[in-house]
This record gives structure tokens, C-alpha cells and sequence, in this order.
């Protein structure tokens, strides 16, 4: 197998290193603190300017064109410096591509130069309700038709970027009467249409720059053009665009995992305990080698789900095995780290209590770990 990247996907890993070292870094402790929101949103711009916020959108869209490895590349980059920016970055960049997959010329033409060049601060990605989130076909938002357009009722949880994002692609039911999930249609909705609300920003245990709200659409008035892809499609628009986005995810957990195990080698390095560096230990060493395995394991995962992906094979099964090793790599590596550190690593003076609780929703999000068991059993056994 070749493992060589292109010359184009290490100078966007390079650029991506650069801007999280000299931009995302500093703030990431006053992001986790609750403060620095304008330093974010020009982080997010400045991301936008040096094309990160669009990597696989499609140049003639004001995309970089880059591809998936490249997306993947640039998400470790950034997420070793800060979680709370880059789940952003990840999600504008998971909006665009749904654009670029299913929307007519005009909402492509309206929405993705705005979301690569930064006019969108973000993309946001409504899902995910109170009853509805494992099981996303069980929604109970409302699209009805009325007259030349749609009015949308219901609400939303837990939606990343909601605070700051330019357009929400939303899904609501469109055919209650048709088989669970069968009824489902996808909308483009932009900021600050009427009836589209903003609630409560969530009190988060982790990644605490990045807002988390509910979104509420109250008599939400969209016209026709905002339908994504044919009516009553939009479950199967679900389903294909969580897989790339489970890409995203299981890289922003190797930059969280990386970032957290370089801390802990450089403190097993200094600490002194009886005599010598705790890293002369038999027991501290196999910690270490235990945790290179997991950082060396996720990356290839990726890696090859990011190459399907690019190659326009079916990634899904290999999505879901990058993102439940990473996350899961990412839990055993800041825990380690913690360890590692002792009773420093459970302090704030330190980075790895905060790359802990930043690490812990990458479990979660985009689908639980438990989920990407079901759909890896489920691809396997189809294969058989």
C-alpha cells in the first residue's frame, strides 16, 4: 500500500499546524473558560480565508477542492490545538459537502462561496431532537406545505455553532403518514428567517468555546427553493452525511488523544521519582507504548476511510470503525495522560483535564459508540 500524501494534502496539514499553533492554541484555555468568543469567530474567518472552511467543496463553488485525507489531515492539525474551534470547522465543512451532494445549482450558487469564504461565520446541522436522536427517523418537526413554500414547527437539540452559523441544514417531516422515516425532507434555512429561534446556549461539560443550543422553528416560513434533494428524501440524506461526518470526528479525537499523550511523555521525561525520570519505568513505559498503538491504529482507520471516501467506494462501515476507535483512543489516552501526571493532571495548570472533558463527547456525538457497533455488525454481516 502507498501511505505517501500528495504535495497538496501536507502543505493544507502544514498551514493547518501553523494557524493551530499561532492562533487556536493561545485561546483554547479562555475558550474552555467562557471567554474569547471574538477571538473566535476571527479565528473561524481566518480559517475561511486559508480554506478550511469548505476542503472538500468543489472549486467552482469558492471550495478548496482538497479531498477527504486532506480534510482529516487538517481536523487532527487543528483539533490538537483547540476541540472547542475545530468541532466548528468539522461541521461547516460536513454542511457544505450535503449542499454540494443534494442541492440545486441556486442553493449551491447561494450558500457554499458564503460558507468558504467566512460571510457564514458557520454552517449548522439540524438533526438531532429530544426524542429523536439514535433514532433520527423517529422526529417529530414539521415541514407543512402551504401555498409556494414550507412552514416548519418543532425544535431541535444539542446544535453545534447554532449562536454564530449563517445557514441550518434541517430536517422535519413532510409526509406524517408515510412509514417511520420514510417522510422525512431536507431544508435549507438561513439565518434570521422569521420564526427560526435561537434558545438556551447548553452549560457543557467540555469543549465550552463552541456553542451548543436548541434551535426552535416557530411558524417558520421557508420558500420551495429551501427543499434539499426531492421531497420525502431526506432520511437517506441523513444517513450518507452523518458517515462523512463520523471522518470528522474520529480526527478531532486523534488531535484531542495526540495532544494529550505529547504532554504526558514530555512530563514522564522530567518528573524524577526515586532517583530517575518516571519514564524509565517498566510500568510507565508500557502505558506509553500501549497508547502509540491506539494514536498509530486510529490514524490508519481514518486514513482509510478518508482514501474510500475520495475514491467514491462505500466508506460507511470503515467510517464508523474510524470514529469508534478514535473516540473510544482518545477516552484511554487523556485518562492515561491524567494518570500519567498524577495529581497535576487533575488540576487546570495543566492542558489534560480539559483535553479529558473536551475528549469525552467525541463518544457521543455524531453517533455513540454504540451505534457505530450496530452499523459495523450490520455492513458486516450484509457482506457476508
Amino acid at each position: 500500500m502507498h501511505f505517501a500524501f500528495t504535495d497538496e494534502e501536507e502543505m493544507i496539514r502544514a498551514a493547518a499546524e501553523r494557524i493551530a499553533a499561532e492562533r487556536l492554541a493561545p485561546l483554547a484555555a479562555r475558550l474552555d473558560r467562557g471567554e474569547g468568543r471574538d477571538e473566535l469567530l476571527a479565528n473561524l474567518k481566518l480559517l475561511a480565508d486559508n480554506g478550511f472552511m469548505a476542503l472538500n467543496v468543489s472549486p467552482d463553488h469558492g471550495g478548496a477542492g482538497a479531498g477527504t485525507v486532506a480534510f482529516a489531515l487538517a481536523i487532527e492539525a487543528l483539533g490538537y490545538a483547540c476541540a472547542a474551534t475545530t468541532v466548528g470547522v468539522s461541521v461547516t465543512n460536513m454542511v457544505g459537502e450535503v449542499i454540494q451532494s443534494v442541492g440545486s445549482e441556486e442553493q449551491k450558487r447561494r450558500h457554499l462561496p458564503k460558507l468558504a469564504d467566512g460571510t457564514y461565520p458557520a454552517g449548522a446541522f439540524c438533526l438531532t431532537e429530544s426524542g429523536a436522536g439514535s433514532d433520527p427517523a423517529g422526529m417529530r418537526t414539521r415541514a407543512r406545505r402551504d401555498g409556494d413554500g414550507y412552514v416548519l414547527d418543532g425544535s431541535k437539540i444539542y446544535i453545534s455553532s447554532a449562536e454564530y452559523a449563517g445557514v441550518f441544514v434541517v430536517w422535519a417531516v413532510t409526509d406524517p403518514d408515510r412509514p417511520k422515516g420514510k417522510g422525512i425532507s431536507c431544508f435549507l434555512v438561513e439565518a434570521g428567517t422569521p420564526g427560526l429561534v435561537i434558545g438556551k446556549a447548553e452549560e457543557k461539560m467540555g469543549q465550552h468555546g463552541s456553542s451548543t443550543n436548541t434551535v426552535i422553528f416557530d411558524d417558520c416560513r421557508v420558500p420551495a427553493s429551501a427543499l434539499m434533494g426531492r421531497e420525502n428524501d431526506g432520511f437517506r440524506i441523513a444517513v450518507g452525511e452523518l458517515a462523512g461526518g463520523r471522518i470528522g470526528v474520529a480526527a478531532l479525537s486523534l488531535g484531542i488523544a495526540r495532544a494529550a499523550m505529547d504532554v504526558a511523555k514530555a512530563h514522564a521525561r522530567d518528573r524524577q521519582q526515586f532517583g530517575q525520570p518516571i519514564a524509565e519505568f517498566q510500568g510507565v513505559q508500557w502505558m506509553i507504548a500501549d497508547r502509540e498503538t491506539d494514536l498509530e491504529a486510529a490514524r490508519l482507520l481514518i486514513l482509510s476511510a478518508a482514501a474510500k471516501k475520495d475514491r467514491g467506494e462505500p466508506f460507511a462501515k470503515e467510517a464508523s470503525m474510524a470514529k469508534l476507535f478514535a473516540s473510544e483512543a482518545a477516552h484511554r489516552c487523556t485518562d492515561t495522560a491524567i494518570q500519567l501526571l498524577g495529581g497535576a493532571g487533575y488540576i487546570r495548570d495543566y492542558p489534560v483535564e480539559r483535553l479529558a472533558r473536551d475528549a469525552r463527547i467525541t463518544r457521543i456525538y455524531e453517533g455513540t459508540s454504540e451505534i457505530q457497533r450496530v452499523i459495523i455488525a450490520r455492513e458486516t454481516l450484509r457482506n457476508l
